[in-house]
């Protein structure tokens, strides 16, 4: 088992690929830490991983509490005294028009996605650095390309991929690995709990969930990458293409992804 002994902090661990992460980290006899906002579901998850190979511990967090974050690293280091991976998972996206959107919709939005990461990244930084261990982003096509409708979320994303690239320069030289995750579409609960122009939860998935690839297979192709430090990873077919054809046909990328999310049901846009 590769992360025997080791120590794994996923955020936004009580459902999609968060909580796809623990298990994975879990059944490879890591000590994970499952942080979330949900006692519940955290609960829950401690339940299903108690007859697993590794530890588990639970820290009910919301990310965009910066107190909050610093009492799930000072709580990791207190019960296992190191820490080798954080994976900044937690997030949540939207689905409005820009002029019809309230502000408060991006302020949440970069609250959760980027200062939820810096934050966590922040206080776990030192022990990181102490282990030579892994920094995680769990990112999105969006924040290589804007994706209409989605102005908070790509916002949040082009920023917390901005963070990691600039903590990963400057740590050149100390045995610090990032990773830029990127999972393009895939099936998780983000799209139901996305929320409207109002700030209130869209409910329903705009995209056929089915037909994406699984949390659980997300889940592995991560945490294949940080075993082998890698740099960047991007997800599904369509989201490489996205990345690619943004460097050669910027514009005509547009054009494509405008009229493909303008099918979507319910679309803002047509």
């Amino acid at each position: 088992m590769q992360f025997k002994e080791k120590v794994v902090v996923v955020t936004g661990a009580s459902s999609g690929i968060g909580r796809a992460l623990a298990h994975e980290y879990a059944s490879q006899g890591a000590s994970v830490v499952a942080a979330a906002r949900s006692k519940d579901k955290l609960l829950s998850l401690e339940a299903e991983l108690k007859s697993s190979a590794g530890k588990i511990l639970v820290v009910v967090t919301d990310v965009s509490l910066e107190e909050d974050c610093k009492n799930l690293i000072d709580t990791t280091i207190s019960h296992f005294g190191r820490i080798d991976v954080l994976i900044n998972n937690a997030g949540i996206s939207m689905r409005a028009l820009f002029e019809d959107l309230d502000l408060t919709v991006v302020r949440k939005l970069m609250d959760v996605n980027f200062w939820g990461t810096v934050y966590c990244s922040k206080y776990a930084l030192p022990y990181l650095l102490e282990s030579h261990g892994s920094l995680v982003g769990v990112s999105s096509v969006a924040g290589y390309k804007g994706l209409p409708g989605r102005t908070g979320y790509s916002a949040s994303k082009y920023a917390m991929q901005g963070f990691l690239e600039v903590v990963r320069t400057e740590n050149l030289k100390r045995g610090l690995h990032v990773l830029i995750a990127c999972p393009g579409f895939t099936s998780s609960n983000i799209r139901n709990t996305a929320l409207a122009a109002d700030g209130t939860q869209q409910g329903e998935s705009p995209r056929d969930e089915n037909k994406m690839m699984s949390a659980e297979k997300a889940a592995e192709r991560i945490a294949r990458a940080i075993k082998k430090r890698k740099r960047t990873l991007v997800l599904t077919t369509e989201g490489r293409l996205i990345v690619l054809i943004n460097k050669v046909f910027p514009a005509t990328l547009e054009r494509m992804i405008y009229n493909q999310l303008a099918k979507e049901p319910d679309s803002p846009f047509k």
